[in-house]
């Protein structure tokens, strides 16, 4: 990542300097990187989507089991496509869209408009921005996002988790519109933001792996390498997938457990926060319960940071020059 200032597209890679018209105005200018982010995002939802129905799956096999053995994300994905069909692997796609309109597009257009304040003020004081200017500001966009978007990662979790219930018990949402209103009916406003603290903080942690990562990464390769442009982004998404995977897997866990819902015998839900059930799987799991699935979840992140840059880039570039 370059420490010069005026540079505000750690989020959406630089593109050509717009036309005049419309898409030069202020409004659009600010606009535009919210649109993109929800575009690009869908796009790179749709391909990765198997592979977060699995991590799902792995995560909420053995709870409540100490030393469970984990099944391997070819077994899961085999054993999903054995109970239903081949297009259960994209169940809660809808979900995912949805979560990418809201999320999606917020943390990337956040983090774009924070980093051009940022940007303002260091040239306005003569100083460069920093690693930690963009680390302030990819956290932010990702908490504030996160707590805004929480009811489409509910709805998402529910939809995925359903085929693990026996067929008798099974909500079968028709839609993720059905999954928010059957939530709220029955859990109250509050069942949609049920596990927003640690959805919070696992967007804080993924958004700080993907984008200041990213964009340091990136700039290390430029400066150091001769790899071309595309070879560079590919280079800086796995290193910033892997962190981004290794900071947040821990409190994705915990978001996965809490959203699914359920009760215990006793008819009182079976976690009482983020810190009951962290204690709770730790107790009865043991510790490296949290980390079970990385394999799954960084094959997710990593190829999903990928995509949604390359997608970004090329989609500002063809709206720059419209």
């Amino acid at each position: 990542m370059s420490d010069t200032a005026g540079q505000s597209q750690d989020a959406l890679p630089s593109s050509p300097p717009a036309k005049s018209g419309i898409l030069s105005s202020p409004i659009a200018q600010n606009v535009l990187p919210f649109g993109i982010g929800a575009f690009s995002g869908m796009i790179a939802t749709t391909i990765i989507q198997p592979a977060d129905v699995v991590k799902v799956r792995i995560q909420l096999t053995g709870e409540g089991t100490k030393g469970a053995k984990a099944a391997s994300p070819i077994s899961v994905a085999r054993a999903i496509v054995a109970q239903g069909r081949v297009t259960d692997l994209w169940a809660g796609l809808s979900a995912g869209y949805l979560r990418q309109l809201s999320y999606g597009m917020l943390r990337l257009g956040f983090f774009d408009r924070f980093l051009a304040i940022v940007e303002t003020r260091a040239q306005s004081k003569g100083r460069k921005v920093t690693f930690a200017d963009r680390a302030v500001a990819s956290l932010s966009a990702g908490g504030l996002a996160a707590g805004i978007a929480n009811p489409a990662e509910v709805a998402l979790i529910r939809m995925q988790s359903d085929g693990m219930k026996p067929k008798a018990e099974r909500a079968n949402y028709r839609s993720v519109i059905d999954a928010l209103v059957r939530v709220s009916r029955a859990e109250g406003i509050r069942g949609l933001w049920a596990g927003s603290y640690p959805t919070i903080i696992r967007a804080m942690a993924t958004n700080f792996g993907q984008l200041a990562f990213f964009s340091q990464s990136k700039s290390l390769l430029k400066e150091h390498t001769n790899l071309s442009f595309q070879n560079q982004t590919f280079a800086a998404s796995t290193i910033a997938g892997f962190f981004a995977a290794f900071f947040s897997l821990p409190f994705d866990f915990l978001k996965t457990r809490l959203q699914r819902g359920g009760k215990g015998p006793d008819g009182k839900p079976v976690y009482r926060g983020m810190m009951d059930c962290a204690i709770k799987a730790l107790r009865e799991e043991g510790p490296l319960r949290f980390y079970r699935g990385f394999g799954t979840y960084f094959v997710r992140i990593a190829p999903h940071t990928v995509i949604t840059l390359y997608c970004a880039d090329n989609l500002k570039a063809l709206v720059m020059n419209t």
